[in-house]
């Protein structure tokens, strides 16, 4: 003879109504953080090591030049001779030019004097190469180049 009566209780339901924006706003933050490769790489490389190295600013006026061996996976019969990669593509140094004209046609007019070439070869690129190419640049009035490399482990 109980004075109380026993209850069961219920656990109560989970509030989805924040769900929504919570999903949406991890999708945002993946959005903005997640850097998407737009270029293919046709040629392996090694960026050689460096003591003084700088980061760039501004990414938008960075076009890249890629030196290197072929990928075998992807070109097979492409040799073991070193290659210039402009955007998807492979190139010869006479390419670059007409590259160096279509980035420019790309960029904002206030782009066009900070437009800074980088070349990302590989350490065991011959010089003779990237002298070519450097001559190339200077014909077609890209005189910022910038060598890509990483820090230099201690």
């Amino acid at each position: 003879m109980s004075m109380f009566k026993r209850k069961d209780h219920e656990v109560p339901g989970l509030n989805t109504a924040s769900l929504p924006d919570l999903i949406f706003a991890v999708l945002f933050f993946f959005i903005i953080v997640t850097h998407m490769r737009q270029v293919q790489m046709k040629v392996e490389y090694k960026v050689p090591q460096g003591t003084q190295l700088e980061k760039l600013t501004k990414k938008s006026t960075v076009s890249y030049i890629y030196i290197g061996k072929p990928i075998r996976q992807l070109q097979p019969v492409a040799g073991e001779a070193t290659r210039i990669q402009l955007n998807d593509k492979y190139a010869d140094v006479s390419d670059i030019a007409d590259y160096i004209s279509a980035e420019r046609s790309h960029m904002a007019p206030e782009d066009l004097k900070k437009m800074t070439v980088s070349i990302k070869a590989d350490r065991q690129t011959r010089m003779g190469i990237i002298t070519d190419v450097k001559q190339a640049l200077r014909q077609s009035g890209a005189l910022k180049i910038n060598y890509s490399a990483q820090q230099k482990e201690k």
